[in-house]
This record gives structure tokens, sequence and C-alpha cells, in this order.
């Protein structure tokens, strides 16, 4: 028999609830047990409390006296003008009272679930947040045909406003803990969760586990070409397609441009080779932003819980060494740990931070080789070659610290440096009256990478007054494997428009060397040193020079032999077609003033009438 005046009831039901709310017990212990009190003051009655969620669809949350079954029938229903009760109310924002089930219409596909558990009739309230919003609806459920009484009235006033602060209290929650542990962009979990995440992993009871970190190779130039919202459908798109990869995969994002991948069960290096290419192959392939398509590239780096590691910590270094090496060597593909990476990586950033010091310290300068008509001997052109000096006075080459080329900031500060070295060297030596075809100018990934390299080169040589017909841009067969081809090819391209001319260094030592030549606008091809080492001796050799120059005299470009230290190197390079060359039988690097010297003695001069015959010549 339900209570004539529950107002005491009432209060401590409601100070009951609240308290419960306050101290963070789950949102459906507490609407349990809400429906239990009600269930206790308003006899003869069944409560439920359903949410409505984002797709406007009904969800179970409370119903102790409800047989699960029904429960279970009716979660997921759409909201509608004409879905039961319940469904109604919320659609309505209003209460609907349906006093005899087995002939309403509100009821015509649900009334065989309710009447054989003797309920016949139903009162559903929307309950709606302090924004006006329904998030759920508070129902009684009668056993005879009939409305509510004044009392049951009262209860369900009650109740709905409990409700709706239990509700809220919870969405806030959750938005709490979304912001904490989810990333907002992705929707994926954020570090802190992966934090979490791998500590459970290498926990008490660890299971095999790969993790890889993937790095998004293009996102800063997404970002700078297409705006910031371009950048962002790459991430979501990249989370998405993770997530939904068919690997079975647990996806994290863990930085602006990075992401960290659990694959669970992986305990080979096989597998995890197999996995990360799956990947990469998932996440690679194109998609629109308006009218833009766009091509995602990633670099991945993996380790393997054990062998790799068995600590959290231990395990993500590793994989970030792995990434890190990947960065370097294999843009766009997969490595995995090995043990002597983290050696070879710990030197590569001794190196960054001795060239950093050198940098800021001015112990970074230009040394010029000579390019000379090899049946001259005439220079007709110079290569400006990065150097550094210890603080003990050594001079040391390019090759010993090129593994700090490669980082985008120290690569970025020496080209700029080599840039303002090369222009005043260059405007003094034609300030002197030397006749100088060209400086050569090597290039690196990092400088694409950063973008707008084409400014900054004419920016440089406007501002020293140096035509950029005196320029060649050099640029290493390794540069157009970064995963930027295209960026490249327009850059050069709009250098070469604006009078530079573009080699392609070291040719032959890069993979796919003939189709660089037919989708990259070089103008230049220069011989690598290891096939003239080798040339004399070795038949495969000589054949590979004797073809280059064949190839590049009937493509229309000019061809300079490297690393000619011989007499008879020379010779055979000149009886072949090789008209320049360069190398330590005609000089070695050396500073601006000594080059200035064998300039004024050796220099092609402009009046020569052998001048105008040179192939490689840039003026007339």
């Amino acid at each position: 028999m339900a209570v004539d005046h529950p107002a005491k009831s009432l209060i401590a039901l409601q100070t009951d609830i609240l308290e419960k709310v306050a101290y963070g017990e789950p949102l459906a212990s507490v609407t349990d047990q809400l429906c239990r009190q009600a269930e206790t003051i308003a006899a003869d009655v069944i409560c439920s409390v359903l949410t409505v969620d984002r797709d406007g669809r009904l969800r179970t949350l409370a119903g102790p006296s409800l047989p699960e079954q029904y429960s279970r029938a009716i979660d997921g229903i759409p909201i509608g003008p004409d879905i039961g009760s319940c469904g109604a109310a919320a659609y309505r924002g209003m209460a609907v009272e349906v006093t005899d089930i087995e002939c309403d219409p509100l009821f015509d596909d649900y009334r065989s679930l309710l009447l054989p558990l003797g309920l016949k009739a139903c009162w559903s309230s929307p309950i709606k947040a302090r924004d006006g919003r329904v998030v759920g609806t508070f129902a009684f459920y009668f056993p005879t045909p009939r409305g509510p009484t004044d009392v049951e009235r009262e209860v369900v006033a009650r109740c709905t406003h409990i409700c709706s602060i239990a509700i809220e209290h919870d969405e806030i929650r959750r938005r709490m803990h979304e912001l904490a542990f989810v990333d907002t962009l992705s929707g994926a979990p954020n570090r802190a969760s992966f934090n979490l995440r791998i500590g459970q992993l290498t926990g008490a009871t660890p299971k095999s586990f790969a993790l890889m970190l993937i790095d998004l190779d293009h996102l800063k130039e997404i970002n700078d070409t297409l705006g910031h919202a371009g950048g962002d459908m790459l991430v979501r798109t990249t989370a998405l397609r993770l997530k939904t990869a068919p690997i079975a995969v647990e996806v994290f994002r863990i930085g602006g441009d990075e992401f960290a991948v659990v694959v669970p069960g992986c305990s080979t290096a096989s597998e995890m080779t197999k996995a990360a290419h799956g990947l990469i192959e998932a996440i690679s392939m194109p998609f629109q932003y308006g009218e833009h398509t766009i091509v995602s590239s990633v670099t991945v780096g993996g380790a393997l819980y054990g062998c790799d590691g068995i600590d959290a910590e231990t395990l993500y270094q590793n994989a970030d060494f792995a990434l890190y090496h990947a960065k370097a060597e294999c843009r766009g593909g997969f490595v995995p740990f090995v043990p002597g990476m983290r050696t070879a990586i710990t030197r590569r950033i001794q190196t960054i931070r001795e060239v950093g010091d050198a940098l800021s310290e001015g112990r970074v300068f230009a040394a010029y080789q000579p390019i000379v008509r090899i049946d001259t001997a005439e220079i007709v052109g110079v290569e400006a070659l990065v150097r550094m000096r210890t603080p003990e006075g050594r001079i040391v080459p390019a090759n010993e610290f090129h593994e700090a080329i490669s980082d985008p900031r120290i690569g970025d500060n020496l080209t700029m440096q080599m840039l303002s070295e090369v222009t005043a060297d260059v405007r003094a030596w034609l300030d002197s009256g030397i006749s100088l075809q060209h400086v050569g100018i090597n290039v690196a990934s990092p400088d694409f990478q950063k973008g707008g390299l084409e400014d900054r080169i004419v920016e440089k040589f406007a501002a020293a007054n140096v035509p950029l017909e005196h320029v060649i841009l050099e640029i290493n067969e390794t540069v157009f494997m970064g995963g930027h081809d295209n960026h490249i090819a327009r850059a050069a391209e709009n250098l070469r428009a604006k009078g530079m001319r573009v080699a392609l260094d070291d040719f032959g030592t890069g993979h796919a060397s003939l189709t660089h030549l037919l989708n990259f606008p070089v103008d230049i091809i220069k011989i690598d040193k290891s096939f003239v080492d080798r040339m004399i001796e070795d038949h495969r050799s000589l054949v590979i020079v004797e073809g280059l120059i064949e190839v590049a005299h009937k493509l229309d470009m000019k061809i300079i032999a490297e690393g000619i230290e011989t007499e008879e190197q020379a010779n055979k390079l000149a009886s072949l077609g090789c008209i320049l060359g360069q190398g330590y039988r005609y000089g070695r690097a050396a500073s601006a003033a000594t080059t200035l010297e064998l300039l004024r003695r050796f220099s092609q001069k402009p009046d020569s009438p052998s001048a105008y015959q040179v192939p490689y010549r840039l003026t007339a």
C-alpha cells in the first residue's frame, strides 16, 4: 500500500541517493538503488530508468524488478513519437501516460513483451538536463490498467530531478575522464592512457605483445599547404585506419604527429614486421580532403616485449630508438629495434650536439673543391663543401658528422650558414674580377622538409647580388627516396625557372637511378666516386661509367665524374666523352682564400676560344 504522505521518505531517499552521487558511486548502481527505494515508497509499481545516447537510442540503466530479457530487448530502441511510452516521452520531451497497454497503439510493437509480465499500464517521464536536453526517462509500470496517483506523481517528480542530477554528474565525470585520458582530435586514448596500459601489460602477469611507434611523415607539410583543418583530417583519418585495420591493435595518440600501437599476442620479429607493414599499407591509401587528394605516409619503429625490454620504460625507449633510426634512414618504412641501435643513436645525438656547438661558436665554414675541364685542367666551377673545426683546431670533413645533417634543426642551420658564407665568397670573387661560372651547393632532406627552400636560396643570393645563373643545386639520390618526391621536384623546378641548375649527386648509389632522370628536373649527372675508383681494373664499373656518359649525352644533360685521383682515370674518362671532373688530382677542398688564388691562376677565361665549347658552361 502506497504511503499517503511520503515527504519524509522522499527526503531520506533524496539524501541517500545524492550522497552516493557525491561519493562517486557508479551511475548504474545509484539508479538501481533509486528504483528500489521508489518502489518501496510507491507500492505496487515497477520502476525503470533509461538513458538516451548520442544517437537518440534508449539504453537500459536500471530496472531491478524487470526481467533481464526485457531490459535487453528494449536496449538500443530509437526514440520516436510512437515508440512505447518511454520512447515517446523522450522524443516529445513530456510525460506520456498509457493507462492500458493492451489497446494503446504506442505499444503495438512491444505489448507482447510486457503483458506476459503482468504489466498493464505505464507512465513515462522525461529526465531533462539543466540545458533542456532529454537525457533519459523515468517510468512506473502498473499491474492494473490505470494512471498515476498524486503520491506517485510526487515520487516521480522527485526521482526525475534526482536522476537528472546523477546523469549530469556522470556526464561531467566521463567528460573529465575523456579530457584526461582521450585525445579530443582523434578520439584515440592519449599518452596518459598509454602509460597506464603499457604498465598493465608489463605488470604482474605479462603477455606477449609488440609496441610500435608511428610517426606521420607529412603532417607539417599538410598544415602548411592545406591549413590545420587539413592536418586535423590527416590525424583523424590515420587514427580511424589504425583502429579499423585488419590487424587487432590498441591505438594511442601520444603526440602531435605520433601514435603508439600495441599488437597483442605478437611474439616474434617476423610477426611484428608483418603487422607493421599491414598498418603502413592501411594508412597509405589516398583520401579526399575537399578538392585535394592526400596520400599519407608513416614511419614505424617497433620493439618486442621480452627480448627488447621487460619493463615499460625500456620497451618504450627501444621502440623510440627504432623510430628515431627509421626517421633518419628509412622514411616511410618500418625498422625493428636491434641491440646495436642504442649505441648508434647515442653517437648520433652526441654528433648533433657537437655540430650544434660548432655552429653557435662559429666553427663551421665552407670549403671549395675545383671542378675542371679534364682536357685542359681549367677550373670551370667549384663545389661548396661544409667543414667543421674542432676546438683543438682539427678540420673535420662532412662525412664524419653526416649523422647530424639529417637532423631537421641542425640540417637547416648548416644550410643557412653555408648559404651565407657561399654568397659572400662568390660576391667577393666576382668583385675581384674572377670569371666564376658556377658554385655547387649541397642540400639534404631537412632543407626540403622545412619548406620554403626556394625563397631562402633566392633571398640569400639576391642580398649578395649574385645571379642564380652561378648556382647549381646538388641533390643526393637518397633525398629523392625520403618520402617527399613531389615536394622536392616542385622546389627544384621553381629554382630552375629562376636560373639555377640541378645536379643529381653521387649518381648510381641510390635505387631506381634511371627513374630519377625521368621523374625529376635534372640538368647535370655526377658519376659517383665508387665507379671511377674501379673502372680501370673492373670491366663492369667501366661499362657503367661508359653507359652513364652516353645516357647523359643523349638526354642532353651535362656530366661530371667525381673522385678522379690518377692521370689514367682522367685519360679514360676523356676518351669516353666525359669533359668535366673533380677529385684529388685537381685539388682538395680548400678555404675561400686559397680557392680565390686557384681561380685567379687556373679559371677558364671568358675570352678564351675554348670557353664556348665547354658543354657544362652555364653562360655564354
